[in-house]
């Protein structure tokens, strides 16, 4: 079976410069070591922000590195830990290598937990739903911009995307602008296309019983059920 996901969702940063789109400047790649922060941006020049996929690496290598806990707390003040208009903060790029102190506060951390929250959950009902197990799962399909840059293993990390083998997953870029395209320039591609519109299944998750307590599990890193994240389990645990 194959499931289709489009990935696109917005985190809206606190912190300086945090949360901005994927335009040049925009950092979309993050690694702590022990010498400290590496990144890359977007066309390889000063860094402006963070884009969405930079702040899932960053708070995913935050989380590897100890900094935050599994509720998604800063831990200890020290080189990287510090404050920012009066709550903790983890200073990922000065002043001087930047523009301007690029931070992700707390609430940055917050706000990125509930967005994975929501679609890991949702992902979770939707299999519930129809009756599929993640191991039923042949394909695992990701559309739109915003997966152009993500690293698989840090979504994994973080419990955005479930614990599945990082072959089948599959990024397809602008779907939207592709299908149209396909749809109004070919009549069998439009003619697939309603065939595949008839097959959808819809689900309101507004109407589900047990959305929110799938919704406050999925608020953990990556899970609080660490058994539907096992490879992420294993790494913590050889890690510790």
């Amino acid at each position: 079976m194959a499931a289709s996901a489009s990935a696109g969702p917005a985190f809206e940063g606190t912190g300086v410069a945090c949360g901005m789109h994927a335009s040049r400047g925009a950092i979309h790649k993050v690694r702590l070591t022990p010498a400290g922060v590496s990144y890359e941006t977007v066309g390889n020049v000063p860094a402006k922000g963070l884009c969405g996929s930079g702040l899932i690496d960053a708070v995913a290598e935050m989380f590897r590195a100890g900094h935050i806990d599994r509720a998604g707390r800063l831990q200890s003040r020290g080189e990287f830990v510090t404050e920012y208009h009066g709550e903790p903060a983890f200073l990922l790029v000065p002043e001087g290598l930047a523009e301007r102190d690029i931070f992700i506060t707390q609430r940055d951390i917050e706000n990125i937990l509930c967005a994975k929250a929501a679609i890991y959950a949702g992902i979770s009902v939707l299999l519930r739903e129809t009756g599929v197990s993640m191991e039923d799962v042949s394909r695992v399909y990701i559309a739109g911009a915003f997966g152009s840059h993500l690293d698989l293993q840090s979504a994994v990390t973080l419990g955005l995307i479930p614990d599945v083998p990082l072959e089948r997953i599959k990024f397809l870029g602008n779907t939207l602008l592709t299908g149209a395209k396909m749809a109004l320039l070919s009549q069998a591609a439009m003619e697939e296309a309603q065939k595949i519109a008839e097959r959808v299944t819809y689900y309101d998750l507004a109407g589900c019983p047990y959305y929110y307590q799938e919704f406050l599990a999925a608020k953990f890193l990556p899970h609080t059920d660490l058994s539907r994240f096992p490879r992420i389990a294993q790494l913590l645990k050889s890690e510790g």
